[in-house]
């Protein structure tokens, strides 16, 4: 596994992901969406690393994914369309980077005799919890447009598993925060908003609750899951197996902020009724057994760090723009 190739790499987990492989010692190559301002994303705050190697392009055109896929070991395949809002307002995008791409990815994978594909999925895959905590064999309730396009990205990424023996393993990330995350997630709009000196905090529904993976406790899931012949043709959870509910997670936010505020609920962060997803808590009973992983980094360690890393960008967001 010396030669790794990372889609999805100039974002928010991606770029971690990179930055992790590289201090093991990795060869990486790491795919940026292509764009005429030849910018790389999270990427730009990666420091310049002989093992790294950039590339820019789409996971949506086949010829380039098979190109990008030559000469590597192993794929880690973190490229998608991600936001849920978004999903709601342009579900034919989801289709054709989340199910089309992984396809591409994964014939990639095929021709080129990849040793390891893994393939990011979400626990938004298995909708608000019928029993907790959620393992693997949790039902899939497509409750937005973005979960429905993650369930058939995993599905074609496991038909290739069961059809022609690729070496694919779904990893499944709860909810991963952290430095780099965009404001579309309800963490850095909430620090964002309160590091910009705003009082009164707009936010969504405050009753849900959700499963937090600090983003370097996700990213040494993926390496640890890599790592483990045992994992191939599966799907694996990463959490923590603790839930915590919205208004929690904002009361602590403030809190290792030392800010006082108020929540006022805005009404266009509110999901459709029957797609908001009212609970996660995910079962790690697999990955624990298969890996030597193990989430290390506390609630309010990560909020504080991640608190911290956004005053100190704060440039980077725009608290007063709600974000698709």
């Amino acid at each position: 596994m010396n030669n790794v190739l990372i889609t999805g790499a100039d974002g928010f987990i991606g770029s971690h992901l990179t930055q992790l492989l590289l201090a093991r010692g990795y060869h990486v190559r790491a795919l940026a969406q292509y764009n005429s301002f030849n910018n790389w994303g999270w990427l730009e705050d990666v420091p310049a690393n002989p093992n790294l190697e950039i590339i820019t392009g789409d996971v949506r055109d086949p010829n380039f994914c098979r190109v990008a896929a030559r000469g590597m070991d192993t794929i880690f395949h973190l490229a998608a369309l991600i936001a849920i809002p978004y999903s709601y307002v342009a579900p034919d995008s989801y289709v054709d980077t989340n199910v089309k791409g992984t396809l591409n990815i994964c014939q990639a994978a095929r021709d080129e005799g990849i040793e390891r594909l893994l393939v990011t999925s979400t626990s938004e895959v298995y909708g608000t919890a019928l029993y907790v905590p959620i393992d693997e064999k949790h039902p899939k309730q497509p409750q937005s447009p973005y979960s429905a396009s993650k369930i058939g990205a995993d599905a074609i990424a496991l038909s290739f598993h069961n059809a022609f023996d690729l070496p694919v393993t779904i990893v499944r990330p709860f909810n991963t925060y952290g430095p780099r995350q965009s404001a579309r997630a309800i963490i850095p709009s909430i620090i964002s908003q309160i590091a910009s000196g705003i009082r009164e905090i707009k936010v969504g529904d405050l009753t849900p609750t959700r499963d937090f993976n600090y983003v370097e406790d996700t990213c040494r899931g993926f390496l640890a899951i890599a790592q483990s012949p045992d994992t191939v043709g599966l799907e694996i959870n990463i959490a923590t197996g603790h839930d915590v509910s919205m208004r929690e997670t904002l009361d602590l936010i403030a809190e290792v902020m030392g800010r006082e505020v108020v929540f006022v609920q805005d009404k266009q962060r509110l999901r459709p009724a029957n797609s908001e997803v009212f609970r996660l808590c995910g079962d790690n009973s697999r990955i624990e057994s298969l890996t030597d992983w193990r989430p290390e980094v506390s609630l309010r360690e990560g909020l504080t760090r991640t608190a911290q890393w956004i005053e100190a960008h704060l440039d980077a967001y725009k608290p007063q723009i709600y974000n698709l």
